[in-house]
């Protein structure tokens, strides 16, 4: 094997074995942390709230170092609204919010179809931190949060 292919190898078994480490593991493990979810999707609005604040602050400057740190805060506000679709789609839809049995009953189906409704609000309000600099999407994503936290645990 020639160190061209050896190089190509090695590269596809680091990006396999770096995808775990970026999601819950699937296995599954049973080893769940509700909580620290919850903590640092509240964790990751605040974040987007200081960042947006921020950019709004360094918008209007034209010198360089103005430039680096605009450049930063945009990248941070759109890791955390990154982490919390990631928190949304790959921990609790995934994992944590299963389809009721079949019979469950209505109230289990009307229970079930309100935490999906909640999440993928959730999921959208994210992507429209992304798009822009308005904090009244943070709050609006903040109190989704909530709401999907009290409904989920009345499991």
């Amino acid at each position: 094997m020639n160190a061209r292919n050896m190089i190509a190898l090695l590269a596809l078994y680091l990006l396999a074995t770096a995808a775990p480490v970026l999601a819950h593991c699937e296995i599954p493990c049973g080893i769940y942390g509700d909580d620290a979810r919850f903590s640092a999707m509240e964790e990751d609005l605040t974040t987007i709230e200081k960042a947006m604040g921020q950019i709004a602050e360094l918008a209007g400057k034209d010198d360089a170092q103005s430039a680096n740190q605009l450049a930063r805060w945009v990248g941070a506000k759109e890791e955390h609204a990154n982490k919390i679709q990631h928190a949304v789609s790959q921990y609790f839809m995934t994992q944590r919010i299963k389809v009721p049995a079949a019979d469950a009953g209505d109230t289990a189906m009307v229970a079930y179809t309100n935490k999906v409704v909640l999440l993928h609000k959730i999921l959208r309000g994210a992507m429209k931190c992304k798009q822009t600099v308005d904090a009244e999407k943070v709050e609006a994503v903040r109190k989704l949060v909530h709401e999907f936290k009290h409904a989920y645990e009345m499991k």
